[in-house]
């Protein structure tokens, strides 16, 4: 399908503008308005969500594509949030309090799980019962992670246990260490809604969108907690789909059917050969036996009995 022109820009477009998300966010922090720097964080997860399916849609994928979303999830879910915590909880305004360290190894563990993942894109045998997930938890998820102290300080006071400044340099390291880690994460992409619960599901998304104006933070941390609470359910899901091959070799066999049907159906057909009297498939001129058919073939036979006689 031929890309019309002008919209290659579109996608790019999108990675730009989560960039620029999560630059905006620092620039909240440092202003010391902390729940619109998680704002701002989230909107860049959202826009990161949508320049990958853009491009494909638009068949407008490109290598400068993949490499500005990787930049763009660096910044924006790496650098972005460590600074973030670091003015809001480590920052004195005297000296680089110790807190920086944990800052940088936060930082550092998303630009080495971004690593892995592009050269993960390269693999031409990936393994088939991991499609679906995730090789740690990804690069968003793990930017409003480390927003969760900050969060709940918001919501429920700045003097609380998790507001310390060792919990929150604890919870940097966890969360640093599930984006570097081999736990399987399900991608959302691989998520299927069974048909009688899409409008339950429906309800209750129109339930939480009614919410998040009356309680944000509350919102946003159960979501956060709710994905916490699915890493153990996908870590037994993986395994069980490794013990198992029938179940995804089954799938897998029917995939290459569907593709090796599709294939047969859009192939060239080859112009049936015409059939002329007198002549074979090929183009070449039958014996006069033949040429005359069974009853010929009869009378021949009778002629060359009496001819014998």
């Amino acid at each position: 399908m031929a890309t019309v022109p002008g919209v290659r820009f579109l996608p790019n477009a999108i990675t730009v503008l989560a960039l620029c998300a999560g630059l905006t966010s620092v620039a909240f922090a440092l202003d010391h308005h902390w729940f619109p720097a998680i704002v701002a964080i989230g909107i860049a997860a959202i826009l990161d969500s949508l320049d990958g399916p853009a491009a494909r849609l638009l068949n407008s994928t490109s290598r400068i594509g993949a490499e500005l979303d990787s930049l763009s999830d660096l910044v924006s879910f790496g650098v972005a949030p460590a600074l973030v915590v670091y003015v809001w909880r480590f920052n004195d305004g005297n000296s680089i309090s110790f807190g920086w360290a944990f800052c940088l190894m936060f930082a550092v563990c998303m630009a080495l799980r971004l690593a892995r993942f592009n050269s993960l894109l390269d693999d031409d045998t990936p393994k088939p019962y991991a499609k679906g997930f995730f090789t740690g938890i990804p690069a968003p998820g793990g930017g409003l992670l480390a927003m969760a102290p900050l969060l709940l300080a918001i919501r429920l006071g700045d003097h609380h246990w998790f507001s310390s400044q060792w919990v929150v340099a604890g919870w940097l390291v966890v969360v640093g260490s599930l984006a570097v880690s081999r736990l399987p994460t399900i991608s959302p992409k691989s998520v299927r809604v069974p048909t009688g619960l899409i409008v339950p599901l429906l309800v209750l998304l129109v339930a939480a969108v009614a919410l998040e104006f009356y309680e944000p933070q509350l919102v946003m941390a159960i979501g956060l907690g709710l994905y916490l609470l699915h890493l153990p359910y996908a870590s037994w899901k993986f395994q069980y789909l490794k013990r198992h091959p029938e179940l995804w070799m089954d799938a897998r066999k029917q995939r290459i059917f569907r593709s090796s049907t599709r294939r047969i159906r859009l192939s060239v057909r080859m112009p049936r050969r015409r059939r002329v009297a007198g002549r074979a498939s090929d183009g070449t001129p039958l014996p006069s036996a033949r040429r005359r058919g069974a009853l010929g073939q009869v009378r021949g036979r009778v002629q060359e009995r009496r001819r014998l006689r």
